[in-house]
């Protein structure tokens, strides 16, 4: 029961990270493709974030916020966001120059007409593959933070703080940390 309970948990997290990310990726990397000005700037501070693992990003947020699912979820939106900016930044980079937009321009359409219906609604297609990925990438370092504690609280059951607490019995009971 532990580890259907661990599984409701970790999905729960999963989702929210990639909710938060896909969220923030495409906010992030829809300004940098579609203003140029802006490009320059949110890919450095996107290439700031990206000179870290994503996993060593996540351990050292969430050991500054402290252990808990909302500080988990943070930590591993944050790890992920900046390469997903980047997928969506390449996108709109290329819809940006259709003959569409062009002529929605042309028409007088305003730059926030352009681009959450034309480009953005062109341009999601990466966001989802992308979002996908990050939900279940989101799960295993969920998971390896609980394993290292500093994941969600011990009354909670992850899946990583089930396997830790298996450890001890990983030689006589090997199930306890397999099941």
């Amino acid at each position: 029961s532990r580890i259907l309970h661990g599984a409701q948990v970790s999905l729960h997290i999963g989702f929210l990270v990639a909710l938060f990310t896909a969220l923030a990726g495409a906010v992030i990397g829809a300004a940098a493709g579609y203003f140029r000005p802006a490009d320059g700037p949110l890919m450095r501070l996107m290439d700031a974030f990206m000179a870290f693992p994503p996993i060593i990003l996540a351990i050292a947020i969430s050991s500054v916020l402290g252990a808990s699912v909302t500080n988990v979820v943070i930590a591993l939106a944050i790890a992920a966001t900046p390469h997903t900016a980047r997928v969506v930044r390449a996108s709109v980079m290329v819809v940006r120059e259709m003959e569409y937009v062009e002529a929605a321009r042309a028409l007088g359409a305003g730059h926030a007409r352009i681009l959450l219906r034309h480009v953005m609604a062109n341009a999601m297609a990466p966001l989802v593959v992308r979002v996908t990925y990050v939900f279940a990438i989101a799960i295993l370092n969920e998971a390896v933070l609980s394993f290292i504690g500093v994941g969600p609280p011990p009354p909670t059951p992850t899946f990583g703080a089930i396997i830790a607490n298996g450890r001890d019995f990983i030689v006589s009971a090997p199930w306890i940390t397999v099941a």
